[in-house]
Parts: C-alpha cells; structure tokens; sequence
C-alpha cells in the first residue's frame, strides 16, 4: 500500500493497526502474559496482611474522623485551586490589550 496523507481525495485509509507492522498475535499473547504474570506477582507480593506486623520504631498516631480526612484530602485542594484560580483570572492583563482593526472602529451609516 502506498504512503499517502490523510487529506489527499481518493486516497484510502490505512488500517488502524497497520502502525504496528507486522506484530502476530503469538507476541502479543506472550506480551500479554508477561505483562499480567508481573502484575499478579506485584499484587501478591505486597499483601496487606504484612502489614499487620508492627516494624521497630513505628509509633502511629490516633486516627482521623471522616471529617477531618474530608478537609485534609478534599476541602484543603479544592480551595487551593479556587484560590489559584481567583488570582489568575483577577491578576490577568490579556482584556488590556485591545485589537486596532475592526473590532473598535465605529461605522456610521
């Protein structure tokens, strides 16, 4: 097939796969296992359960309410972001410059 840009009339479209050459489904699948035989073993190497094993030194403190994680993890950046963006749109100076063509000439009929 040959090479031809998008926009040119008459041309056909390439498959929306043909990217990736010549990849057989055998690779893809060995991929694919690779890839979820990793993960598995991720998954099952971090269990929660040893974390119910206290290590030396680790003093936790008492845990939060639902209030209190609401604000910390909730509350707290969504009003950061309300002020950040508060300062951005009134510190903003682009409405200072005016267009000099035909946006502010007046026509009289």
């Amino acid at each position: 097939m040959v090479e031809v840009p998008y926009g040119t009339p008459g041309a056909r479209l390439r498959p929306a796969l043909a990217i990736f050459g010549g990849v057989d489904k055998k690779n893809a699948l060995r991929a694919g296992a690779l890839a979820s035989g990793t993960t598995l073993m991720m998954l099952l190497m971090s269990s929660p359960a040893l974390a119910l094993t206290r290590d030396d030194g680790d003093d936790p403190g008492k845990g939060l309410s639902v209030i209190e994680t609401l604000g910390l993890y909730v509350l707290i950046p969504l009003a950061l972001f309300a002020v950040i963006a508060g300062l951005v749109f009134v510190l903003d100076r682009s409405h200072d410059r005016q267009d000099d063509t035909t946006s502010n000439v007046d026509v009289k009929a």
